[in-house]
């Protein structure tokens, strides 16, 4: 972070009217932007820049946004938020899938993109003072670092990801709507849909796979829990 600012936030968009309004409403907030225009020139500046946080287009001449941010998530666990002008379902699922913690379509208004922003990046910020551990067979999470050790390895997370499991083993054996955690994980009222949630469940099972004493369940016709028998 440099000296002054409150973050640093790359932001990749080949419309450089678009990317010049971003710069302006972060640099008010007191965040320090960076711009790039293509996806190669994306993965140069993200490797010497070494940003916060990243606004990604899916749109992007050279290298598309969705292959950027594959390269990014191979070494870095960077916040991203997705735009795209598609509006497309699957486009905002894959990039779920891949990593990315938040999306908006275009056109959006750039105070609720500086919303999400603040909002990503206070929940990944590395000076959390929480330093609680939750532990459980084969499992134990830490809050302070965002780490997840699961059967005696380190298991990488984006924060999102990270969150959800979290707040859900915090409030073990209680069954949340998928309404409950867009507003309780995200932090603020989430204009996404629930296929939000069931996203980042699919890949906190991908990689924790339970054991005979905890799963995360689903609840038919409500939502999901952290299960502990």
């Amino acid at each position: 972070m440099m000296e002054g600012t409150i973050g640093k936030v790359l932001v990749v968009d080949d419309d450089e009217n678009i990317s010049e309004v971003i710069k302006i409403y972060l640099q008010n907030l007191g965040y320090d932007t960076m711009l790039a225009h293509d996806g190669k020139d994306a993965l140069e500046k993200f490797s010497s820049y070494k940003p916060n946080l990243i606004i990604l287009d899916v749109m992007l001449p050279y290298m598309d946004g969705i292959d950027v941010l594959k390269q990014i998530r191979r070494d870095s666990e960077v916040p991203v938020i997705l735009l795209t002008a598609k509006g497309d379902t699957f486009d905002k699922v894959l990039g779920l899938e891949l990593g990315a913690d938040d999306y908006m379509v275009k056109p959006f208004e750039p105070k609720e993109l500086t919303a999400r922003v603040k909002a990503v990046l206070r929940r990944y910020n590395a000076d959390n003072t929480n330093r609680e551990t939750l532990t459980f067979e084969d499992l134990v999470i830490e809050i302070a670092s965002y780490n997840v050790i699961y059967k005696g390895k380190e298991i990488k997370m984006p924060p999102k990801e990270f969150e959800l499991l979290h707040y859900l083993a915090s409030n073990k054996n209680k069954v949340f709507t998928r309404e409950q955690l867009l507003c309780e994980v995200w932090g603020y009222d989430y204009p996404g849909d629930s296929r939000t949630v069931d996203v980042h469940i699919k890949r906190l099972r991908e990689k924790l796979q339970g054991t005979m004493s905890w799963q995360i369940e689903t609840v038919w016709g409500v939502g999901y829990k952290f299960e502990v028998r």
